[in-house]
């Protein structure tokens, strides 16, 4: 059996569908979970709470921790150190394989082109402080020995069938779709990378289900030669067939405007992703598991077909 910690988030769902590939029973760990395929079972569970992540690893084989806990540092400080305590704990206890799926906030905002597994660690914000210490925690863990373990980083991400859980779906996809026009923070013209979300997921599938990937970090599989901002603009407003008009927020604008909006102010922490070039790099996965990630035309196009042209 193998378990998602986490199943109702986005890459959860995208797993719930691909890991019946792999095994035979998926249970589906959430607070609300619903089965979504005849080999999964739902089972609800508090990560918060250590005997019901105890109970929900019980019997697998590999557990994913995948949730998508609410974007505000101070829910990530109070909250995600005791998920990984907890999971690391109820790992150790049943044996069970563990697959962190983590993002990059954890790097040197100096060297985010490129990034790949060896970039410095060096958070410069609260969320990349949490990011840092839980991934430090699980990977001592692995070298102690007490659990087998491995990280899988993601950049940020866009995919179909999940409009609001991507930044890029909800500034550009969605406000060119309604007519207005796309906005970017800080600059449009520095290259930004993104992760297609059924790439994401099936690369997580795919160390999950691989003796050698783990004790180590992996780059989740991401398109090469990434658009800068406005080139973003410009693929996905010639899919719809639009005009690419863009709004780019500049700095003094950014720290008016999250005055008066708690969703910026947890963005601006995180801005400089946007003030310099952000190319994520994943050889070393394409490598191992001969993969060619998805690349944007033809995820830019799966969006619109999926999410925009059939509703």
């Amino acid at each position: 059996m193998q378990t998602i910690l986490g199943a109702g988030g986005t890459i959860g769902r995208e797993l719930a569908a691909i890991l019946p590939d792999y095994s035979d029973r998926v249970r589906l760990v959430s607070r609300h979970p619903e089965a979504t395929h005849p080999q999964c079972e739902a089972h609800a569970a508090d990560l918060l709470d250590a005997a019901a992540v105890a109970r929900a690893v019980e019997g697998s084989e590999v557990a994913y921790l995948v949730p998508g806990l609410p974007y505000k540092a101070r829910v990530w400080e109070a909250q995600w150190p005791v998920i990984m305590r907890n999971v690391i704990a109820a790992c150790r206890a049943g044996g069970s394989k563990l697959v962190f799926f983590d993002n990059m906030y954890m790097y040197d905002r100096d060297h985010l082109a490129p990034m790949d597994e060896d970039t410095p660690l060096r958070p410069s914000s609260r969320k990349g402080a949490v990011r840092a210490a839980i991934a430090e925690a699980l990977m001592s863990a692995a070298r102690r020995g007490e659990i087998e373990a491995l990280i899988a980083r993601c950049a940020d991400f866009y995919g179909p069938g999940r409009q609001g859980n991507s930044m890029l779906t909800q500034t550009v996809f969605g406000r060119l779709a309604a007519g207005k026009p796309a906005q970017w923070l800080l600059s449009g013209d520095h290259i930004h990378s993104f992760t297609y979300t059924p790439d994401a997921a099936r690369g997580t599938a795919l160390l999950g289900n691989a003796a050698d990937a783990y004790g180590q970090v992996w780059h989740l599989p991401t398109a090469a030669s990434p658009p800068t901002g406005r080139g973003w603009v410009e693929a996905i407003a010639a899919q719809f067939g639009v005009a690419p008009r863009l709004q780019v927020m500049p700095p003094a604008l950014l720290s008016l405007v999250s005055l008066f909006s708690p969703t910026l102010r947890e963005i601006r922490e995180m801005a400089y992703q946007y003030d310099r070039d952000y190319d994520f790099r994943s050889e070393k996965f394409e490598r191992r598991f001969n993969f060619v990630p998805t690349g944007y035309e033809q995820g830019i196009r799966a969006i619109v077909e999926a999410d925009y042209r059939c509703v």
